[in-house]
């Protein structure tokens, strides 16, 4: 995980509320994906948190990225890339979102390949033992792992 940036004193900025009325995040949620690295709040003299217009769009960002699977750490990790000295560009969020395109095409393959032989295809290979005996002689996926090999991605010339 990323080593916490310094504390910074600031008088202005959003309060923890606007920012939650402005992405329907509730505090608490905030409050930990702060605790996470992905929004680096800066204090007021009396210690209250203020942040940066830019961290709707980040926060935006998680919920959009959480809502299609990727998990805290890749988002982080993601995020990481973004300049901490300005306010992020377009071409800052394009490169996020490419990398985002890959690893989304590669799971809507998967599951496109998924959804067109699951009627037909569960568990080991097959629904039949007699199909078992065609497309999966002597239990051969097994030595690719355990679970749906099949539907996982791999294929029977694989083995």
């Amino acid at each position: 995980m990323k080593t916490p940036r310094p504390i910074r004193l600031r008088p202005t900025g959003l309060t923890i509320g606007q920012i939650a009325e402005r992405t329907g995040l509730a505090p608490s949620a905030i409050r930990f994906y702060e605790e996470q690295g992905i929004v680096f709040p800066h204090r007021t003299d009396t210690g209250q948190r203020r942040y940066e217009r830019a961290d709707i769009r980040r926060l935006s960002f998680v919920m959009i990225s959480q809502s299609l699977g990727f998990s805290i750490s890749e988002i982080r990790t993601a995020l990481a890339t973004l300049p901490e000295n300005r306010t992020p560009t377009k071409a800052d969020w394009q490169a996020i979102s490419e990398q985002f395109r890959r690893a989304l095409d590669a799971r809507i393959a998967q599951m496109t390949a998924l959804r067109d032989r699951l009627d037909g295809c569960i568990g080991c290979g097959c629904l039949s033992l007699s199909n078992c005996k065609l497309y999966n002689p002597e239990d051969r996926a097994r030595t690719r792992g355990t679970g749906p090999r099949y539907l996982m991605g791999d294929t029977p010339s694989d083995l």
